[in-house]
């Protein structure tokens, strides 16, 4: 969505740019002013351009996300009584959006939908993927 308005937006303000260069031009005779115009319309696309990449690309390269918190809270979660988080990947895939893949080792498996409604609170979650591992139980000798 936001590349659609920037591009409108661009759209509109180079169409404004150009009018004013024709319009003095033909008034004044400043031939130069339809170019300068062209360059700044440019350089006003490339600087959107580049902030587009960036925010887009950071969803587009699978990019973890800058703050922890989000796995800390999955790990609390999760991490109650004999469970343990053997590996743990989130990643953005939107605006306000994470996905998830965790890997949960117990000595008491339960099915992958009980983990994940003890996720379902998290609502920055969108999609998360459950691996169940059984480790043997430890017994004191």
């Amino acid at each position: 969505m936001r590349a659609a308005y920037v591009h409108v937006i661009a759209d509109a303000l180079t169409s404004v740019l150009a009018i004013a260069a024709l319009l003095f031009g033909s008034l004044y005779g400043w031939l130069w002013l339809d170019p300068l115009m062209g360059i700044v319309g440019g350089l006003i696309i490339a600087q959107w351009s580049w902030g587009l990449l960036k925010s887009s690309g950071r969803v587009l390269l699978d990019v973890v996300p800058r703050e922890a918190d989000l796995q800390d809270e999955i790990r609390s979660a999760l991490e109650t009584g004999g469970e343990r988080i053997t590996d743990l990947h989130v990643w953005q895939v939107g605006p306000g959006h994470h996905a998830a893949i965790v890997a949960v080792a117990t000595s008491a498996p339960r099915a992958p939908s009980f983990y994940k409604d003890k996720l379902s609170s998290l609502d920055q979650l969108s999609h998360v993927t459950v691996e169940v591992t059984e480790v043997a139980a430890r017994h004191a000798a």
